[in-house]
């Protein structure tokens, strides 16, 4: 046992290392996504960064840094479901639709079809554009 502890007797430092499996960017990553799963609760955001600068043991600084990067993933996520949130919503359209109509609910059909006419490009103003044109003149009557 003494062989273990004369083995470093040479007068030189052996840094000591600390929580060896986890790395500063791991733990700083964590800390975010803990913040991202937060945003749903419906706090403001300056709420949202002061509570997770106390949860969290941050300065507040390094909260609103972590904020900026939500962010970026919020940006992202949205980038990500913007491509098929059209036919997602599409879907979801035709189902109410037919709900609607199983229950009798005309007026709200009639809701339904006009937004689902307006994603085709059918709205009152392409609609008027197309129509015919009546125009009706009046002449002054002459005495000849």
């Amino acid at each position: 046992m003494t062989e273990a502890i004369l083995q470093n007797f040479d007068d030189r430092s052996v840094p000591k290392k600390r929580n060896p499996g986890r790395s500063p960017d791991l733990v700083i990553e964590q800390r975010r996504q803990r913040l991202y799963k937060r945003q749903l609760e419906g706090l403001t955001t300056r709420h949202l960064v002061l509570e997770h600068s106390t949860r969290e043991g941050v300065c507040v600084k390094t909260a609103w840094n972590d904020w900026k990067e939500v962010s970026k993933w919020n940006e992202e996520d949205w980038q990500k479901d913007r491509d098929n949130m059209i036919s997602r919503l599409q879907a979801m359209r035709v189902r109410l639709f037919d709900r609607a109509v199983k229950k009798g609910q005309l007026q709200t059909a009639a809701q339904i079809l006009d937004s689902l006419g307006k994603v085709v490009g059918e709205s009152v103003e392409t609609v008027n554009i197309n129509a015919p044109e009546l125009a009706i003149r009046i002449e002054n009557k002459t005495d000849s």
